[in-house]
Formats: structure tokens, C-alpha cells, sequence
């Protein structure tokens, strides 16, 4: 910032504001000058000398200048995303009589929860680790479907055929009336989303849950 007050010749006219000087008929800022009757009367040309104040700034002071700078710069309106609005819901798909059913399918009744502790043996720890890692094989599958203009009941479709081809059960099909494979839960929806029409779009959040009941043994993962 420049500061200072202008006068000439016993102030014939003065200025004031961020941009100051100061002189008079014999001193420039503490510099003397030549006399008047030295130079031409018409033609006489000041010397002048710029006195620079510098102010500092704090390091609060000018984040907030920079906040207040892009603030202008961008667009202070933003698009709020649609709720989330449910999709036609197709029937539940056919499972091959050959692959053996959890004790729920077939009625709406929910599995009582074991109060007792369950010891398996070492087969049964086998066939529950053979579970677990087809329900992880499966949900990573099911990742690499999810991208814009795909429907959820697409990825049910394809989870539902890859369980069936290991020779295992959709654990979610029919547990409870639950009519499809696998959950999808898009945005805020935010569990057991049942798959149907809806396309997503690109900016979604998606949570897919894929149980597999293979050999007695449920493999749950999300």
C-alpha cells in the first residue's frame, strides 16, 4: 500500500485515499527541492519520491482471503441427489432340486438363534471354511459388476448363478420371505436392500451381502 498526502505549490490541490504523496513548494518528503524561480514557469516538473508501507499479515488472515477467493470462484449451488425410489421387484429364481435347502426355505418363520456354544469337529470346521470362501469368491465377483446404467437385479441374477453352479444355497432366498439371492443396498438404503429395476447411477453407493449355505454350513459376507 502507498501512502501520503499531495500538495503543490501551498496546496493548489491535494489528494487523499490509498495511493498518497506528499510535497510542497520546497520539501518532498523531508527531500528539499529547488527553488521555484530555478526552473521555467511553465514547464516546471516536481521530483517525486514514493514512501511504500507494507502491512503483515497473519496466517488466519489470509486462509480465510484464500477460502473467501475460491468461494467466489466456484459455484455456490449444489445438486442434491433424488431419494432413493424402489424398482419393480421380479420373482425369486429357481434353485436346481439337487442342492440341499437351509431348514427356513419354505416358510416365513426366522430360525431360532443358538443360545447354546456349537464345538465343531474338524469336518465341520472344513465344510464351514469351503462356505466361507465361496461367500468371498462371490461377493468379489459381484464387486466387478457394479458400475452406472446396471441394475441391481442384473447382479442378483449373476450371484445367484454363480452359488448354484458351486452347488450351494442363496442363503438370503427365502429366508424369512426374502424374494431374491443376494442384498443390495444402494445410498441410504442401508441394509438388506432387496435387488430390482433400478439402474445405478454413477455416484451410488452400493453394500452387496452374499450368504452361501454350502454342505450345512452358511459362509456370510458384505
Amino acid at each position: 500500500m502507498i501512502a501520503g498526502d499531495i500538495s503543490l505549490s501551498s496546496s493548489t490541490f491535494s489528494f487523499h485515499g490509498d495511493a498518497r504523496l506528499s510535497a510542497s513548494s520546497t520539501h518532498l518528503m523531508g527531500a528539499p527541492l529547488a527553488s521555484q524561480s530555478a526552473l521555467p514557469s511553465q514547464s516546471a516538473k516536481l521530483m517525486r519520491r514514493l514512501v511504500v508501507y507494507s502491512k503483515r499479515i497473519s496466517g488466519l488472515e489470509e486462509a480465510i482471503r484464500i477460502r473467501r477467493e475460491r468461494e467466489l470462484r466456484t459455484s455456490t449451488t449444489s445438486k442434491r441427489r433424488p431419494p432413493l425410489r424402489r424398482g419393480r421387484v421380479s420373482p425369486g429364481l429357481p434353485v436346481p432340486d439337487h442342492i440341499p435347502r437351509p431348514p427356513y426355505v419354505g416358510t416365513k418363520l426366522l430360525p431360532d438363534i443358538a443360545e447354546e456354544h456349537q464345538i465343531h469337529d474338524a469336518e465341520g470346521l472344513a465344510r464351514l471354511r469351503a462356505a466361507c470362501e465361496l461367500a468371498a469368491r462371490v461377493v468379489d465377483y459381484g464387486g466387478t459388476l457394479v458400475r452406472p446404467s446396471v441394475t441391481t437385479n442384473e447382479i442378483d441374477k449373476a450371484v445367484h448363478q454363480m452359488i448354484i453352479d458351486a452347488g450351494a444355497y442363496p442363503s438370503p432366498l427365502g429366508y424369512g420371505g426374502f424374494p431374491k439371492s443376494v442384498c443390495t443396498s444402494v445410498n441410504e438404503c442401508m441394509c438388506h436392500g432387496i435387488p430390482d429395476s433400478r439402474q445405478l447411477q454413477d455416484g451410488d453407493i452400493i453394500n452387496i451381502d452374499v450368504t452361501v449355505y454350502l454342505n450345512g454350513y452358511h459362509g456370510d459376507t458384505s
